[in-house]
């Protein structure tokens, strides 16, 4: 049964029950006697060390903090900070640490304190919607590690360095924010592949920066009126900004210096976004959304962004020769499986969405029905991959996330390209299977360790670079997917085997 523990600062006491009528003082004395489930109710009032508090307040899993949604957290005041232990950066000047399956509901969250963060996300699955992160001297929200939240209808305002930052291995889905008067409106970096859609950045520093080798998905955002830059692309990094199946519908307008300013070592392509060229700077192409042929439903991105050309190859293809898997590339495109851009490229590093991923399966394996289908709640019948998709879940070959989601736009996980091949396949180990051979095995998630062993024994896991470093919790390239999908093939006797050392044997 659900619990509620009521906090008011001027009325309650910490020495209360915590009831609606026996309110406690401080959110600290809250956390000390929440489990999951729990849901803690604060009052109008303003919540720091002088009433109490003990910073920073470190939420448990599974716990809900709610003040007032409908005004995002008005008047309900958390201002505060305290040396928390990152184990990515170290000790961190922190208002608030959120573990997974932590809810965030209608507060305002404000860290003043040298490089002071309101809340930090590290390696955790929690939802932070109907918020306001104003007044930080670094950011209102830094996501790191392999976290993976959702971000959704906050605002973010006044914060010294960025309105969100987004390191390392992280995902999640940034939904309806709006990112003004602040430093950077949201900072990608890293590996980082979080989905940005619909969210408002205006008159920051610059609107979004991407760098490191970050592959971020951005779908209907507005980048206007900033001060430097509406979008900014530095290093390896490479947002999509739209393909032929899924457009971008983003609009970059207005901005100080560059609409769009690429400065990284890729080529930018832009489908379907509104921006006007003499706006941008360095290497984009523009393409309109084209429209999509009767069959195109069962293909996707991942076979080709706008009509390609028959038959290429891995000879003409731009930018293959010499890649680790250029070999089973090319044995795919020759099954008709994948298929190379228009512009002769094949992208093999950049990564894919879980409806591409689907198609790609459907593609490969046409699977038949092995369960009903049922009404996705976040994916329209009109939605280009659709069918792709209801087919890929009848045939137990992709799963949902809570509430019959499919996050299509979500770039997907190794582990769960990893998972879906055992599961679709029914694979089972054998002989029990050490999983410290993969150095990072403690990453394996517990509910996926007898699907890795099973795809392990069967060769269907690729590592590239170090053979010993699974990454479960990395975005999978097209590469790495593109030979897993393979070395099924190989499996079921319908592609010879191709020798590489980064195949997992044992």
């Amino acid at each position: 049964m659900l619990k509620f523990i009521y906090v008011n600062p001027t009325t309650g006491s910490d020495t209360n029950s915590g009831s609606q009528q026996a309110p406690l003082k401080t959110i600290t004395q809250a956390l000390k006697q929440s489990a999951s489930g729990t849901k803690i109710q604060l009052a109008e009032d303003n919540y720091n060390a002088t009433n109490g508090e003990v910073f920073p307040l470190i939420v448990p899993f599974g716990v809900t903090i709610i003040g007032n949604e409908d005004n995002r957290g008005n008047g309900i005041v958390i201002n505060g900070s305290g040396r928390h232990l990152s184990h990515i950066f170290g000790a961190q000047n922190v208002s608030l640490v959120l573990n997974s399956g932590v809810r965030l509901r209608g507060i305002t969250v404000t860290n003043s304190a040298s490089r002071g963060t309101a809340v930090w996300i590290e390696s955790s699955s929690p939802t932070v919607v109907n918020c306001t992160f104003i007044n930080s001297e670094r950011e209102g929200i830094l996501v790191t590690g392999n976290a993976n939240p959702t971000i959704k209808d906050n605002i973010f305002t006044q914060n010294s360095a960025n309105g969100i930052s987004i390191t390392k291995n992280s995902s999640g889905e940034i939904i309806g924010n709006s990112c003004f008067q602040t430093g950077f409106g949201i900072s990608i970096s890293d590996n980082a592949n979080p989905i940005l859609i619909d969210n408002k950045i205006y008159a920051n520093r610059s609107g979004i920066v991407v760098s490191g080798d970050a592959r971020p998905v951005l779908r209907e955002n507005r980048c206007e009126n900033n001060i430097q830059d509406g979008l900014t692309v530095v290093a390896n990094a490479l947002p999509d900004i739209g393909n032929s199946r899924s457009p971008g519908n983003n609009i970059f307008d207005n901005n100080g210096q560059f609409d769009i300013q690429n400065a990284s070592i890729n080529k930018l392509i832009s489908i379907d976004n509104q921006v006007k060229v003499v706006n941008v700077n360095g290497n984009i192409q523009f393409f309109a959304d084209p429209e999509p042929e009767p069959e195109a439903e069962l293909e996707s991105e991942t076979e080709k962004i706008l009509q390609p050309k028959p038959q290429i190859t891995i000879s003409n293809l731009t930018d293959i020769n010499g890649h680790w898997a250029a070999e089973y590339i090319q044995e795919l495109i020759q099954l008709d499986i994948v298929k190379g851009f228009p512009n002769r490229t094949f992208r093999a590093d950049a990564t894919i969405t879980r409806s591409q991923y689907a198609a790609l399966l459907v593609k490969a394996f046409n699977p038949l029905s092995l369960q009903q289908p049922i009404e996705f709640e976040d994916i329209k019948k009109s939605f280009w991959a659709y069918q792709a998709i209801k087919q890929a879940y009848q045939g137990k070959l992709v799963s949902l996330y809570p509430g019959k989601k499919f996050l299509p736009h979500q770039n997907i996980p190794r582990i769960q390209v990893i998972v879906s091949l055992a599961n679709g396949l029914a694979l089972t180990s054998k002989i029990e299977i050490d999983l410290n051979i993969y150095r990072d095995s403690n990453q394996i998630p517990n509910d996926a360790r007898s699907q890795v062993s099973a795809a392990t024994q069967n060769q269907l896991i690729v590592n590239y670079p170090n053979i010993e470093k699974l990454n479960p919790n990395r975005a999978a390239t097209r590469a790495e997917v593109a030979v897993m999908v393979y070395q099924v093939l190989v499996l079921i006797g319908k592609a010879r085997e191709i020798d590489s050392p980064y195949i997992v044997s044992c």
